[in-house]
Parts: structure tokens; C-alpha cells; sequence
């Protein structure tokens, strides 16, 4: 590392001169200026290995939450604080909004970017306007489940919130939603059920890939006031998922269908990818981030191993699809390169490596937190960076591309974990 070589120099200069009687001056001299140039290339060496500037990406996206507050306060002759940001359309530069509501999963990601907003520069302002807008969720805790997506909404939304300000009205919302949303899990089955709007739709009980990022929040109850039993079932979930989900390869099916009444696994089938049998890349990234995360709750070696099986084989086929760090939207799409990207992806795989790295040994750690970095990078170049072109953090995102909804575009969530996994990595460089 550049800054070993720079104390080793330094070490031998100081040999060097503290020597100086058993050498003649010119000798000294001449070794001298070598270890003065080995000492400026060490520094120079260290310059080039840090050229992504994390506080420069966090002042970018601070300043582009700034910009979006007054388009959203522009477009609305003041603001509403129940229509949150949700897409930007590739020739577009003003958010598209979506009313807050059990329907619109989406909802809590702009909040949460106003507290990490915050978090970064302690701005009051920005203080203000995450509480308005985390309190319009407030309705989630006092309504049966709509589906899975109420860790999404509230824990991105409350659970910064009470992170950040200890605020106790946050964690009574956290907690009454945990319970909601355990009520849709299938003790038979051994998971929660996603979409209850789909049961007949795919002829049984239906878990998606996404539904491990709502974990989180049945895990932080279960350790802050819920009942033990929330844990319980979120490691039944995750223990289910890992055994009927994954493929030898340790690729995911978007969609495990399950028989309601016997809990037999019936089949793996896509929603939102190329194929059944295709890896989509953000179904991909849900499954590192969300076993990932499931180790930091449990400490559970299974999950870790897991987590590390489908993280390498995401790498893997990153490697041999994509011209960047950057993945297609489906890394089997047969147009190869010249299909769309989804920077939602890179962005929540860049925040779960950062996290993984704290909890392997110092070659993959190094490995996943390069790979982290060279991904945020990716992220703020030109290309990806929407700069003047919209208030939007970056583009080139992929939300429904069978459905052809949110291709090549701005999403509120791309954005979310961009600066998500930038805040851990400026925690992690401290």
C-alpha cells in the first residue's frame, strides 16, 4: 500500500543520514535523492489509487436535492408534502411525482435521501423537509398490509429518521408497521407473502427477491421493543429463500411461487427480468444487499457464506457482460451491450460491498470495496451523473422493462442508494 512504502522510505532515509559515517557524502547523496524520488511516487501512487472524491459525490447530490426541493416547490405552487419524486424520463428534467400511498412502493426513498441529505451536511433545512415528508407515512402503521413493500416505505423513511433523531413518535410508527407487515407471512410456506394481489395471478403463494430488503425492519423491531417472534420469522424468510431461490450457481429466480396449503416450492419464474431462467441484474442486487444484511442481524456464518456466493457471481457475470461497472438490466438480455444499463443496481450492490467488506477477511474485503468504489465512480461520471441535464442524482436506471415503465431513466431509488453506499464509504474511509 502506497502508505506503507512512504514509511519504510521514510525509514530508510533516516538509516540513511543516522549512517552517514559509514558512507562517503556522495554516497549519501545518491541515495538520498532515490529514496526522496521513491517516497514522491508513493505519494504520487496513493494520489492515483484515490481518485474518486466521496465528499465531492456527497456535495453533488446534496446540492441536486437542493435543486429538486425547489422544482418540487415550482411545480406545485408550494410544495405538497404527499407527492414525493418517483422517475425522469430520459428527455425529461422534471420528476415525474407519485402520491404517498399503500400502493406506491417508492415512497419512502426520497425521505430517506433528505435524511442522508441531512446526515451529510447537517443542514437544518434539509432537516425539515425529511420530517415533513417521513410524516406523511405515518398512515402505514394503522393499515393492513397492502403487500410487502412496508419496510421500503417506512424504514427508509422512519428508520433514518430515528437513526439520525432519536425522535420516539419514529420508532412507535417503526414497530406498529413491523407487526403489520408480519402478518403476511405464511408459517406453512416459511416466507412472507409479496403480493397478495397475485396469489391466483402465479397459482400460489408468491415471494420476490425484493421482499429480503424488508427484513431490516422486522430485524430492528425485534431488537428495539417488538416481539422476539419478528426475528423469527425473518430468519424463517431468509432461511426459505436462500434454500428455494437461488440457483446452483447462485444466481436468483425474481419470483419463488410456493403451494399455499402444503408449503411446497412450486417453481422460479420473473416479473421483471428477461426470462425465468435470466439473472436481472437488480433482483441480483437485492439478494447481496439483502443477505448481507441478514448477517449483520444474525451473525449466522450460512448467511455470510451466502451473501459472498451470490455477490461472486454477480462480479462474475458483470465481468463478461458489461463495458463498464455499470450491469445491464438483465445480464442475459441477447443484445448484450447494446441494451440498457440499470444504475439502480450498480448503486445498491456498490452500498451492500461496502457493508460486506466489514465482515471478510482483508483480500476480499480490499476485493469488494474496490469493486464499490470503482462502481460509484462509474456513477459520477458524465455519462451517469445527470449534472445540469435534471435535478436527478444519476441516469441510465432501469425499473420494468417487460413492462416497458422506467427504461434508461432517472428512479428515485437509484438515487437513494447512490448516496446511501457514499456515506458508507465516507464512514468506511474515516
Amino acid at each position: 500500500m502506497p502508505q506503507l512504502s512512504f514509511f519504510f522510505a521514510y525509514l530508510h532515509y533516516n538509516k540513511i543520514v543516522n549512517d552517514k559515517d559509514s558512507m562517503n557524502k556522495n554516497t549519501i547523496t545518491i541515495l538520498s535523492i532515490c529514496t526522496l524520488v521513491l517516497m514522491m511516487s508513493a505519494c504520487s501512487s496513493e494520489k492515483a489509487q484515490s481518485q474518486f472524491d466521496v465528499i465531492e459525490a456527497l456535495d453533488y447530490c446534496t446540492g441536486q436535492t437542493h435543486r429538486t426541493l425547489l422544482q418540487l416547490e415550482a411545480m406545485q405552487d408550494g410544495k405538497d408534502y404527499t407527492m414525493t419524486p418517483r422517475n425522469i424520463a430520459p428527455d425529461d428534467s422534471v420528476w415525474h411525482l407519485r402520491k404517498a400511498a399503500k400502493e406506491e412502493w417508492c415512497g419512502g426513498f426520497w425521505p430517506g435521501i433528505l435524511w442522508y441529505a441531512y446526515e451529510h451536511s447537517g443542514d437544518s433545512s434539509l432537516l425539515s423537509e425529511a420530517e415533513m415528508y417521513t410524516e406523511q407515512l405515518g398512515f402505514l402503521a394503522e393499515t393492513p398490509a397492502y403487500d410487502h413493500d412496508l419496510g421500503f416505505l417506512v424504514f427508509c423513511s422512519y428508520g433514518n429518521g430515528y437513526r439520525l433523531t432519536g425522535n420516539p413518535e419514529y420508532k412507535e410508527v417503526i414497530l406498529n408497521t413491523a407487526d403489520t407487515l408480519a402478518t403476511l407471512f405464511n408459517p406453512t410456506v416459511g416466507t412472507i407473502l409479496s403480493w397478495p394481489r397475485h396469489v391466483k395471478d402465479y397459482g400460489g403463494h408468491n415471494t420476490i427477491m425484493d421482499n429480503m430488503i424488508n427484513l431490516e425492519m422486522l430485524f430492528w423491531a425485534a431488537e428495539n421493543g417488538g416481539g422476539s417472534h419478528l426475528r423469527d420469522l425473518a430468519m424463517t424468510h431468509a432461511e426459505t429463500t436462500m434454500q428455494h431461490h437461488f440457483r446452483p450457481d447462485g444466481s436468483c429466480y425474481h419470483v419463488a411461487v410456493y403451494d399455499t396449503l402444503t408449503g411446497e416450492f412450486i417453481k422460479g419464474v420473473t416479473h421483471q427480468g428477461y426470462s425465468d431462467e435470466s439473472m436481472w441484474s437488480r433482483g441480483q442486487a437485492w439478494a447481496i444487499y439483502g443477505y448481507t444484511m441478514v448477517y449483520r442481524f444474525t451473525r449466522d456464518e450460512r448467511f455470510l457464506t451466502h451473501a459472498r456466493k451470490v455477490t461472486d457471481c454477480y462480479l462474475s457475470r458483470l465481468a463478461a457482460t458489461s463495458d463498464d461497472n455499470i450491469p445491464l438490466w438483465d445480464m442475459d438480455d441477447p443484445r448484450g451491450t447494446s441494451a440498457p444499463k440499470d444504475a439502480s443496481a450498480a448503486a445498491i450492490v456498490a452500498s451492500a460491498l461496502i457493508e460486506l467488506a466489514g465482515y471478510v477477511e482483508e483480500a476480499d474485503a480490499q476485493r469488494y470495496s474496490t469493486h464499490a468504489e470503482q462502481m460509484l465512480a462509474d456513477l459520477g461520471t458524465p455519462h451517469y451523473r445527470c449534472g445540469e441535464r435534471s435535478v436527478a442524482f444519476v441516469r441510465h436506471a432501469t425499473g420494468h422493462h417487460p413492462a416497458g415503465s422506467e427504461i434508461d431513466a432517472s428512479i428515485i431509488y437509484a438515487d437513494y442508494y447512490y448516496i446511501e453506499a457514499l456515506l458508507r464509504l465516507k464512514k468506511l474511509q474515516k
